[in-house]
This record gives C-alpha cells, sequence and structure tokens, in this order.
C-alpha cells in the first residue's frame, strides 16, 4: 500500500495530523528545548556510571574511544529518525515511520518488536533502581523502591506533559551538577599527581589495541548505551513544529550525550588509569572513592538512583505509553489504549497499564532476560526503519537526483542497517529465543487483527493511495 503524501505546503505543517488521518487529541507544548532536554534524560547524562567498569575491562581501559565508536555508529539510524519525523511528524515512532514507509503490516511488526524495548525497560530500570537503593539503604524492602517509583512517574505522566517537564528540569540540574563536581574534583586530583598523574591520551587511544576485534565490542557495547534517543519521535503530536524539531532534537541530544559520556569516563579511566585494578560493578564510584573520598561517591550514588528511578523512568514509561496510545487508536492492539484523559489529555489508560506491567515483570524477571527483551526489540525495529527510509525515499519517491539524495537514502540506511545486524550476530542464544517468540506471536496477533494481512488500519482507509 502506498500513501500519496501531502504537497510540500500541506507537508511543512508538521502539527496538522489530519492529513495523515487523524485527528489532534494530546496537548501540544513541548519546544526544541523541551525536546533535547527529554532526550537527554532518557539516555541518561550520568549513564556510563553504572556500566563504567564492565566497560573498562572490555575495552582495555578504552572507554571513550568506545562511546564515540558507538555515536557513530548509532548516528547512521539517528539520521533515518531524523528524515522520517520530518516527513511523518505523528506519535508511535518506528511504528509509524515503517507503517507509512513500507506498509501498514510491517509497521505493525515494527511497532510489537520496539515495544519489546519500550514496555520492558521501565522494568529493567527499575531493578537497578531497586538494587541500588538496597545498597543505599541496606535491609530496606526491595520490592519498596519498585513501587515508589512506578506510583510517582505513572501519576506525573497521567498528568501532562506540563508537569513532566518541571520534574525534568530538576533532576537534569542535579545531574549537570553531579557530572561537573566529578570532572572538576577528578580533574585536580589527577593533576594534583593522583591516579595518571596527568592528562594522557590513553584512555582514548593506545597503539596496537585498535583493531576488528575492539571495534566490534565498542559497537556492540555502546550501541545500546545510546538507546533512547528513538523515545524523543514518540513526542511528535505533543510538539511544537515537530517536523523541524524532532529530528533536530534526536541530532542535539546524541551529540550533547557523547560529549558527556566521553569526558566523564575520560576522567575517570586518569583516576584509576591501571584496569586491572577496575571493579566491573563498582568501578566508576570506586574512581569517585579514590578521588572524592566516601562523600563524593554517595551523592553519585544516590543522584544515579534519583535520575533514573524518576527521570530515565518517567520518560521510558512517556515514549512507552505514546506507542500504545499510537496502536491503539489504529485498532492494531485493544483500541482502550487509545483513550485520552478528557482533563490532561494524555493516554491515562496506557500509562496505568504500563505501570501496572512494571509492578509484576521485576518480580519474575530478572536483569539478564530483561536486557535480551529490549535489546532484541529495539536493534530489530531499527533495522526495519532504515529499510522503510530505504525503500521510501529511494525507490517509491525515487530521490536520486543528486549525490546527497544517494548519500541520505542509499548509503546511510544501509550502513545503519550493517552495523545493526552485525550486532546481532552478538547476542547470545537466550536473546535470540526471547525475541523470536516475541516476533512469533506478533507475526499471529497481526494476522488476526487485519483477517490474514488484508485489512488496514482506519486511518488508512480514508487516504488516497
Amino acid at each position: 500500500m502506498e500513501e500519496k503524501q501531502p504537497s510540500k505546503a500541506q507537508g511543512s505543517q508538521g502539527e496538522n495530523i489530519e492529513q495523515f488521518g487523524y485527528k489532534q487529541e494530546l496537548r501540544r507544548g513541548m519546544t526544541l528545548r523541551d525536546v533535547v532536554l527529554y532526550g537527554v534524560l532518557f539516555m541518561v547524562i550520568i549513564a556510563p556510571q553504572s556500566i563504567y567498569g564492565e566497560i573498562q575491562i572490555a575495552s582495555g581501559g578504552m572507554t571513550p574511544l568506545v562511546y564515540i565508536v558507538g555515536f557513530v555508529a548509532i548516528s547512521f539510524t539517528a539520521l533515518s529518525y531524523l528524515r522520517m519525523s520530518n516527513r511523518f511528524p505523528i506519535a508511535g515512532s518506528v511504528y509509524s515511520y515503517v507503517q507509512r514507509g513500507v506498509n501498514p503490516h510491517v509497521g505493525f511488526i515494527a511497532g510489537w518488536l520496539i515495544l519489546l524495548d519500550y514496555v520492558f525497560v521501565p522494568s529493567l530500570l527499575l531493578v537497578m533502581v531497586a538494587n541500588w537503593g538496597v545498597a543505599l539503604v541496606p535491609g530496606s524492602p526491595w520490592y519498596l523502591w519498585v513501587v515508589v517509583f512506578v506510583v510517582f512517574n505513572t501519576f506525573v505522566n497521567i498528568r501532562g506533559i506540563s508537569m513532566t517537564k518541571g520534574v525534568d528540569w530538576v533532576i537534569f540540574i542535579v545531574e549537570i551538577l553531579a557530572v561537573i563536581a566529578f570532572i572538576a574534583i577528578g580533574t585536580s586530583f589527577v593533576l594534583g599527581g593522583g591516579g595518571a598523574g596527568q592528562l594522557t591520551l590513553d584512555p582514548i587511544y593506545q597503539p596496537g589495541k585498535v583493531d576488528a576485534h575492539f571495534i566490534a565490542t565498542a559497537v556492540s557495547i555502546a550501541c545500546l548505551s545510546f538507546l533512547g534517543f528513538d523515545g524523543m519521535s514518540t513526542l511528535a503530536e505533543e510538539t511544537v513544529k515537530p517536523e523541524k524539531t524532532i529530528g533536530k532534537g534526536i541530532i542535539i541530544a546524541l551529540c550533547i550525550m557523547v560529549v558527556v559520556f566521553v569526558a566523564q569516563t575520560y576522567v575517570a579511566a586518569l583516576i584509576q588509569p591501571d584496569v586491572s585494578q577496575v571493579s566491573a560493578e563498582m568501578g566508576f564510584f570506586d574512581a569517585a572513592l579514590l578521588a572524592g573520598g566516601p562523600l563524593l561517591q554517595k551523592v553519585l550514588l544516590v543522584v544515579n538512583i534519583v535520575a533514573v528511578g524518576i527521570a530515565n523512568i518517567m520518560n521510558a514509561q512517556l515514549a512507552s505509553s505514546r506507542l500504545l496510545y499510537s496502536m491503539g487508536r489504529d485498532g492494531v492492539i485493544p483500541r482502550f489504549f487509545g483513550k485520552v484523559h478528557p482533563k490532561f489529555r494524555t493516554p491515562w489508560i496506557a500509562s496505568i497499564a504500563l505501570g501496572c506491567i512494571s509492578l509484576i515483570l521485576p518480580i519474575f524477571l530478572d536483569m539478564t532476560t530483561l536486557v535480551a527483551f529490549v535489546n532484541f526489540g529495539a536493534l530489530s525495529s531499527f533495522i526495519l526503519l532504515n529499510f522503510a527510509v530505504f525503500l521510501f525515499f529511494f525507490v517509491k519517491e525515487k530521490k536520486r537526483s543528486s549525490f546527497g539524495d544517494y548519500v541520505k537514502y542509499l548509503i546511510c540506511p544501509w550502513l545503519g542497517i550493517f552495523i545493526l545486524v552485525y550486532v546481532f550476530t552478538g547476542f547470545d542464544l537466550q536473546t535470540y529465543a526471547v525475541g523470536v517468540s516475541w516476533l512469533v506471536v506478533g507475526l499471529i496477533i497481526g494476522a488476526v487483527k487485519s483477517k490474514g494481512y488484508k485489512e488496514v488500519p482506519e486511518a488508512f482507509k480514508h487516504l488516497e493511495v
């Protein structure tokens, strides 16, 4: 099924979603600044602190280089999001983009796959926060941490974007101050003779150690570290001028993240340059202890709990509820997910459903299983997104008139696909088992809902094709 696109004049009116077969139900109000802030908080600027030790050991002491390589690798997929968000400024992220770029049925499969990421990532984050909480307050009930953060974040998401923005700014300031404090204290420690004793390039490049195996490891680890930028696209129907704001916001947020990731891991590597002494679990916090003592270490631990437990989980639930809303209004999943609160104009049923799921999953699934769900769902749907960009722009719209067109619609999408497929080959059997099982269930549901993949969502029935 091929959709006839709006004229150029219409296409510039990204807030007019009637052109795509929908009506405006969610409240608009997010600006470029808000979108970038959302993306930065979703990806968590202090994310390296919790996994630094593992990456530092796996990379032989070059964690900053890992993030640089990963940024380059994931940028091709980010550019595909930019292309699609410009053409289709509607909620639903990869579900909507593949739906419009390929066809509604493949779009459903893409949405079903990304649900693995969006629905399960809040539970993964909750498990992390609960573990940190018990470490911070020994003897405290593990599940109590889960309940408190689920209830708070669900309440804020139902109240709406305006309340979420206020909480986001508070958490953002706290994170920034924590990062600045660590970098300042850590740099002072190193220049004062501690750790490496001076600023060196060793954490960024060591001759003889960067080979094909290193690049493979770096791409596999760091691609997953930048997951979250895709959630920014789910805010299209709540954003002012989404056809320009969403794509630009994604690129700006990713650029901010790579700079902050590299800066803090570079300082941590200088504080403790001997990789053999780095702890896989507490590597970053041990560096904080060496440079700033127990106070800095505990402050960073608290900031991680607050940032992930509130900002990260809140924004993960926000993106997930918008995806369920988009799929629910199309009728490819139960339509009650598409219901909007009459006062707050938010997908409140989807938000409550996600809250309930997030209360249940941490009881039955461990971190390894949750990571398997998230990884398979995100990367497989990204592959479909990149293909959709190639098929829609390069094949269907025949955008091949310049070298720039070949770069944007042929080279970049296929580079994104090759990189993601390569990362895919490194997954373990459990990840494949979980992902393929989920895919099979999705294919069955899709066949039933579309009566053998013959019927399309209501929004497509009223469009000229």
